[in-house]
């Protein structure tokens, strides 16, 4: 009895991939599957959010489109090289990548792109995001936000903060933050997000944004004050900490989303096959699960909604850049 349930559940298995590779043959058919290999793309190294975002999504599509999917990671040159080979690619679906909030924040501080970020690339869906909070270093002699505005109007420039380089979603959530609470703190840049936080930690720069999961430790350990985060809510991690609307600055939350895109022109069927495996992927359990641990939450929704939403960040952070001042490198 035992061999024969382990039979009919292999056939069953074997008619399951049949189906699946069927279903896969009429959606390539119709145009709406890609016909090989997918790419996905990862403009930055891995161990990255679009890495882990990658990485995790792929299997599932795999299975879901009957092809192989794989993640190449193209690092450089702040995402552009990986994000200029999708905006070469054929709109057939078999090259995408996962990018984030900087891919519309550092556009305005470049003098050149071999891209149009608006125009060059097919907003599929945006995944996940999460948030940032508002440190400073514990010899800073504030406890609240209205403290840090009151100290640093007191003393324009003097107080400083880290960010690990321009264009960076940290530089750039600072200098909203300023334009907002209408401050002026001293923009130190560095290679990357480690050497920067050692020096906050180091009490040698005064203050940082700083996403919740990277926070969170080091205020649990003494080495970074949190005084706002930088959301429409309170974190459940730390409910003590108030939102930056609470804390008498308004409209200078961001939000540090993760989305898929695809080469430019890819078909509205095309896209939304994509989408809808993505949403399903979003639904599981599993990815719930992995995504709170990285103080992540789920979006989803239609591509529609993500291609208006990346328009509306274009047009948000070229605004920061230009009320800000800063000039392109």
């Amino acid at each position: 009895m035992l061999r024969r349930r382990q039979a009919l559940g292999a056939v069953a298995g074997l008619g399951g991939l049949a189906l699946v590779g069927a279903q896969a043959q009429v959606a390539q058919a119709q145009g709406i599957q890609p016909d090989g290999p997918v790419t996905f793309v990862v403009p930055f190294t891995p161990g990255t959010t679009q890495d882990l975002l990658a990485r995790l999504l792929a299997p599932f599509l795999q299975a879901r489109l009957g092809q192989p999917v794989v993640v190449d990671n193209r690092a450089g040159a702040s995402g552009v090289i990986g994000s200029g080979a999708v905006a070469r690619a054929a709109p057939d679906g078999r090259m995408l990548m996962i990018q984030g909030v900087p891919f519309v924040m550092s556009p305005p501080l470049m003098k050149s792109l071999p891209y149009d970020p608006g125009s060059s690339f097919t907003p599929i869906l945006r995944l996940a995001e999460g948030h940032v909070l508002l440190v400073v270093q514990p010899d800073v002699p504030a406890r609240s936000v209205a403290e840090l505005v009151a100290l640093a109007r007191a003393r324009p420039g003097a107080l400083d903060y880290a960010s690990p380089g321009n264009g960076t979603a940290q530089h750039m959530t600072m200098e909203l933050f300023k334009l907002r609470a209408g401050v002026d703190l001293t923009h130190i840049p560095y290679r990357g997000t480690a050497p920067a936080v050692q020096d906050l930690i180091g009490r040698r720069v005064a203050a940082m944004m700083l996403p919740v999961p990277v926070a969170l430790p080091l205020m649990r350990e003494g080495q970074v004050r949190a005084l706002a985060i930088g959301a429409d809510r309170r974190s459940t991690e730390a409910p003590e900490v108030p939102t930056l609307d609470e804390a008498g600055v308004p409209d200078a939350s961001v939000t540090l989303w993760y989305g898929l895109f695809g080469p430019p022109a890819m078909t509205p069927e095309l896209t939304a096959r994509f989408a809808a495996a993505a949403n399903a992927w979003l639904r599981e359990p599993a990815t719930q699960e992995m995504l709170r641990a990285q103080a992540l939450f789920p979006v989803g929704g239609e591509a529609e909604t993500f291609r208006r939403f990346v328009g509306t960040e274009l047009q948000r952070w070229a605004t920061v850049v230009r009320d800000a001042g800063i000039s392109p490198d």
